[in-house]
């Protein structure tokens, strides 16, 4: 970026073209920010982002949630200003660039897991952010989003229970999903055949180097069936087979069926509908109508109600909810052949966690625009999830 000038400021501080870095906390932010200062790039907006109640590929941050997260920016964000015009300066000097007397405007945004006109006016409010981000929700707008009817209203119809975090992606990042798509019945139809795993033709995903040369995909019927091959000439329990095969199985070909829906919206499928992934937030399990664009506004500022669940928790609480799940699940996955390093991991996430549960208890009564009765549900679920932490069991490493 830095040998483009229309990242440059000119002779009045304006930039043509402005960088956006989502981010994952204040450090993130502070080593980004800084590595592209010193090369004369002023990042002109830092998008925080919830690791797990977003859509997409989640990335759980050891338990670090996002209202410490923003309590950090809260506090720090003219310092990180202040420190990073210094570098920006010191760079445009080098170059020959005029240096603005002030620093460049900084947004700090915000988004994942927004689901009321009041939490996203408290995170404006409370934490100064300077915009709020909505995603999930818009999949059940059909003006602003490309997707099938048939798909659109598997959103809309689904509960809680239907959006889920997986392993089906072939970077072998967490993945949020949605259960029973066309595209997850393909797969495993493929597998009944006994033909598991998808053709890969645009290989935008190749990355595993297990059995070739040649980077190939995890999702592709190629790795899948060395994979397979490879696992049953191993010295397998049934049950530890089958549940090894059940993860390779379970790859999607995201390169195709993210794409899909698109092109089944637009007639572009040819004979029939194309199989289709969907990666929604968990939030959107609460909305539960397919709507205008203008009610989605109005929703977001206040104006209308789209919700009809009464039990919705705070998206704070839903985020530690998810990170709870995560966390128990990670722990599984290595109960039997955990390791040092995974074991002080896993207690530095539940650190983690505890401290931001005893931060939203401080927090309970900054939330003066909502009910009694909803700060005394938000104590009593902080409450419930604490005990549920701390009944956790974290495993002695194994001896090697």
């Amino acid at each position: 970026m830095a040998q483009f000038p229309e990242f440059l400021p000119d002779e009045h501080g304006n930039l043509r073209k402005r960088v956006t870095l989502k981010v994952s906390d204040y450090r993130s932010a502070y080593i980004q920010g800084k590595i592209l200062a010193k090369k004369g790039i002023w990042v002109s907006e830092y998008r925080i982002e919830s690791g797990l109640n977003c859509g997409g590929h989640a990335f759980a941050s050891d338990g670090d949630l996002l209202g410490p997260i923003l309590e950090v920016f809260k506090t720090n964000k003219e310092t990180l200003i202040n420190e990073l015009h210094e570098l920006f300066s010191a760079a445009l000097v080098s170059r020959g660039v005029p240096v603005p007397a002030q620093p460049l405007p900084v947004r700090v945004t915000v988004q994942g897991g927004i689901g009321t006109a009041a939490e996203d006016e408290f995170l404006r409010d409370y934490y100064h952010v300077d915009g709020t981000g909505w995603g999930s929700p818009f999949l059940l707008v059909p003006e602003a989003t490309n997707v099938d009817d048939g798909t659109r209203q598997k959103l809309a119809d689904a509960t809680c229970d239907d959006f889920y975090t997986s392993d089906s992606s072939p970077l072998g990042i967490p993945f949020n999903n949605l259960r029973d798509t066309t595209g997850e019945q393909q797969l495993y139809r493929r597998v009944e055949k006994g033909k598991p795993g998808s053709p890969c033709e645009k290989k935008f995903l190749v990355s595993n180097t297990e059995f070739t040369k040649d980077p190939i995909c995890t999702a592709s019927s190629q790795y899948q069936r060395l994979k397979i091959k490879q696992l049953e000439a191993m010295d397998l329990s049934p049950e530890e087979l089958e549940y090894r095969l059940g993860k390779v199985y379970e790859k999607t070909c995201l390169c195709e069926d993210l794409a899909a829906t698109a092109l089944n919206n637009n007639g572009e499928c040819g004979e029939s509908p194309l199989p289709v992934a969907v990666c929604p937030g968990p939030n959107l399990a609460y909305f539960s109508k397919i709507v205008t664009l203008e009610e989605m506004v109005g929703h977001i500022y206040g104006r209308l109600q789209l919700m009809t669940a009464s039990d919705r928790p705070n998206m704070f609480i839903s985020e530690i909810r998810l990170n709870i799940d995560h966390l128990k699940k990670e722990i599984q996955k290595v109960f039997n052949t955990i390791s040092a390093r995974e074991q002080a991991r896993f207690a530095t996430y539940r650190a983690n966690l505890q401290e931001g549960i005893d931060y939203y208890k401080s927090l309970v009564p900054q939330l003066v625009k909502e009910t009694e009765r909803y700060r005394e549900m938000m104590r009593a679920q902080l409450l419930e999830l604490e005990a549920e932490l701390m009944q956790i069991v974290i495993p002695c490493p194994v001896a090697q």
